[in-house]
C-alpha cells in the first residue's frame, strides 16, 4: 500500500524539490545584482524533472587520495546542470543578473511551487478519502 502512495506523490516530491533549488538560485542572482562579474544561473527545470523522475544515473567521483573531498562544485543542482543565462543587455561590470528577469522568474517559479503544495495537498486529501472510504 505504501509502494502505491510513494508512486503517486514521487512527481511532486521531485517537482517541489527541484522548485525549491530552483528558488535558491534565482534568490542567489537577485541578491548579487550589483556584484561585479558575477553571472547569473539557472537550471533546464523540464529537464532536471525528466532526469529526477528518470533515476537520474550520477557517476561518482573518483577520489584518487584519501583525502579528496566530496562536495558540490557549483556546476549542478540536485544532479540538474546549473546554466548561465545570456543577458540581452550587457553591463559594463561584466554582471548578467537583469532585475526584471530575474523578478520575473522568481514570482513565476514562486507560484508553481505554491501550485505543486495545493496539488500535493489534494492528493493526500484524496487518499485519506480512499483509505476512509
Amino acid at each position: 500500500m505504501t509502494d502505491k502512495i510513494d508512486g503517486v506523490l514521487q512527481f511532486h516530491r521531485a517537482a517541489l524539490g527541484l522548485r525549491a533549488a530552483r528558488q535558491e538560485l534565482l534568490a542567489s542572482n537577485i541578491a548579487n545584482a550589483d556584484t561585479p562579474n558575477y553571472k547569473a544561473r539557472d537550471i533546464d527545470f523540464a529537464g532536471a524533472l525528466r532526469g529526477a523522475l528518470d533515476g537520474g544515473a550520477k557517476l561518482p567521483i573518483a577520489a584518487t587520495a584519501p583525502r579528496h573531498l566530496e562536495g558540490a562544485s557549483g556546476e549542478s543542482v540536485r544532479g540538474a546542470p546549473v546554466l548561465y543565462r545570456v543577458p540581452a543587455q550587457p553591463s559594463a561590470d561584466g554582471n548578467t543578473v537583469e532585475m526584471d528577469i530575474e523578478r520575473a522568474q522568481f514570482a513565476d517559479n514562486a507560484l508553481r511551487y505554491e501550485a505543486g503544495v495545493k496539488f500535493v495537498s489534494d492528493e493526500i486529501k484524496s487518499v485519506l478519502i480512499a483509505i476512509q472510504g
